[in-house]
């Protein structure tokens, strides 16, 4: 026994007949296809190296100038601070800290490096 849906059906031949039928386009939607397309297309905007997009961003050189004025004030700091710096941080965690650049950790007893 076989099922059929007779809505369905209807739909089928309902769309059937739609697609049957071809109706030229209107003279009006031709007329603004063929004006759009006769118009100028806006000047493609090229896209600027990352470094001057960049130095945009931030706010131009006197900015970048800073910036690299900071960057180098704080390894300097962190490499060799001042004595201020040794004794706040003393005075603040009450014992003696050394931090080195270079670790002895992965060092053997013999001096040779392990594999970690």
């Amino acid at each position: 026994m076989t099922m059929t849906n007779p809505p369905d059906d209807m739909l089928d031949d309902l769309f059937a007949t739609a697609r049957a039928v071809t109706l030229p386009p209107d003279d009006a939607l031709i007329a603004r296809v063929l004006a759009d397309a006769a118009r100028p297309l806006p000047p493609r905007h090229v896209k600027e190296p990352l470094l001057v997009q960049l130095r945009a961003m931030i706010g131009g050189w006197p900015a970048f100038g800073s910036l690299a004025a900071a960057t180098v004030a704080g390894v300097w700091i962190g490499i060799a601070p001042p004595p201020v710096v040794e004794d706040y941080a003393l005075s603040l965690l009450g014992d003696t800290v050394n931090i080195g650049l270079f670790s002895d950790d992965f060092l053997t007893e013999t001096g040779e490096p392990t594999d970690g």
